[in-house]
């Protein structure tokens, strides 16, 4: 079993584990679209599919000022590959319903790095409705790690 494999395993089991062990909240991440900023670029290297369907979960402990956060997931990516995700982050609560954050994912597709795995950091933000949290992520373009700026859009729907 990859590293990978394992640590998305461990992520799904606390997440489904998590509320009996305290203030937390399980979410559903539902993957959908992708813009690419740069689109000619993407589309001469194949990386321009926006339709981006998977599922994933989300392990959330609300704060006074920051929501902390690990989430695991698969979806189908630009380079019409499956992707394999796990890691963690913070959301600062920026208004009631607006929240900025940075994550620190552990990445593995074919489309990406040549497909090894690897280690990125990612921008945020999302706006929280009483059902669900719209997101948004910005996946920088980074020399042979990712060749194309991209705008990743998902819902994660709150199981409560």
């Amino acid at each position: 079993m990859s590293t990978l494999s394992a640590m998305i395993r461990a992520l799904l089991a606390a997440a489904l584990l998590a509320p009996a062990f305290g203030r937390a909240d399980v979410g559903v991440n539902i993957y959908g679209f992708s813009w690419h900023l740069n689109a000619d670029q993407a589309h001469a290297q194949g990386m321009d599919n926006w339709f981006n369907p998977g599922l994933g979960v989300r392990y959330r402990v609300p704060g006074d000022r920051f929501d902390y956060f690990l989430d695991a997931g698969t979806y189908y990516d630009s380079g019409r590959n499956t992707a394999l995700l796990a890691g963690g982050g913070a959301h600062w609560r920026a208004s009631e319903s607006a929240r900025l954050g940075l994550a620190l994912v552990v990445f593995n597709s074919k489309t990406y790095n040549g497909g090894s795995t690897f280690v990125t950091p990612l921008p945020l933000a999302a706006w929280e409705l009483r059902w669900a949290t719209l997101n948004v992520m910005w996946s920088p373009k980074i020399k042979q790690i990712n060749d194309v700026n991209t705008l990743g859009f998902w819902l994660t729907y709150w199981l409560r």
